[in-house]
């Protein structure tokens, strides 16, 4: 009896080793397949590739979701990252963000465009905000035909910066408190520094009035923080966009999982179907 007990507990406890240990296996395997793959796509192209991709995760066991989003941990890896690079080797970046901070996003967005050698930015799904003005900086986008990327006006906390600013203009500085006024200096302040970013990331792109010009449509308030803009208002925009998303892009992305819910959204069959007049 107590060798058949001691059999079951070894084999529960061995079962519990197993189950702690298959998360951190599976994550390094993924990290593993990730590092080949851009390892494969970096040769083909003769670049340096950057993935700044943000996923919904969930902290610990409890399963909490946490957001993620551009922050200053962001921008010291991907400046390192040029870093590393020398002057003559492309620079490949990859964005699936919903933004961030501005600070983080404006010294990624800087090196980027400083970089000597060309520099593109692939969008497979989307990139607000932050991640728009880093899409701002390269030499050439590219776009899912279903991508889009945002505006990138100022937000203080919840509230849109350019809102703060239109709320004291339309009722008058005597009928608004100090806290209000207050906010709405910072406000003028966040506006003017993101316009006097987007012009310099635009300089060499565009003639100096149309810099000035998407600046202002941009970075001034004129939509809601997540108006949508795609490949046909990029291209209005007169900037350098294209449509041709490599494949192994995707495939990139599938090795970036969100966490695994306990009954999926959404299922289809993940294979390509043919045409129907190629169906055998």
């Amino acid at each position: 009896m107590s060798g058949g007990h001691f059999d079951f507990m070894s084999l529960f406890w061995l079962f519990l080793i197993i189950a702690s240990l298959q998360p951190l296996l599976q994550q390094r395997m993924l990290a593993g397949a990730r590092l080949r793959l851009m390892r494969a796509i970096e040769k083909a192209r003769g670049s340096r590739l950057i993935t700044l991709i943000h996923r919904q995760e969930k902290m610990g066991f409890l399963g909490f979701p946490l957001v993620k989003f551009i922050d200053i941990q962001d921008s010291e890896e991907v400046l390192r990252a040029i870093k590393l690079t020398s002057d003559d080797v492309p620079i490949d970046m990859v964005l699936h963000t919903p933004g961030g901070l501005v600070l983080a996003a404006e010294q990624i967005a800087m090196a980027l465009k400083a970089h000597p050698a060309r520099t593109t930015v692939f969008v497979p799904h989307y990139a607000m905000s932050g991640g728009t003005l880093i899409a701002l900086a390269a030499d050439e986008i590219v776009m899912d035909s279903c991508a889009v990327l945002g505006p990138v006006d100022p937000q203080l906390g919840q509230r849109a910066a350019a809102s703060i600013v239109r709320v004291v203009e339309s009722k008058g500085v005597k009928d608004c408190d100090d806290e209000t006024l207050i906010q709405a200096d910072t406000s003028r302040m966040a506006l003017a520094q993101v316009r006097r970013t987007v012009i310099q990331l635009l300089e060499g792109k565009l003639e100096p009035d149309r810099a000035r010009e998407l600046a202002d449509t941009l970075s001034q308030g004129h939509y809601t923080h997540d108006h949508a803009f795609y490949v046909h208002d990029i291209q209005d925009f007169g900037l350098n966009v294209s449509t041709e998303m490599p494949r192994e892009i995707y495939d990139l992305m599938e090795l970036h999982p969100q966490p695994t819910r306990q009954m999926p959204t959404v299922e289809y069959v993940p294979m390509p179907y043919p045409r129907r007049g190629n169906e055998g």
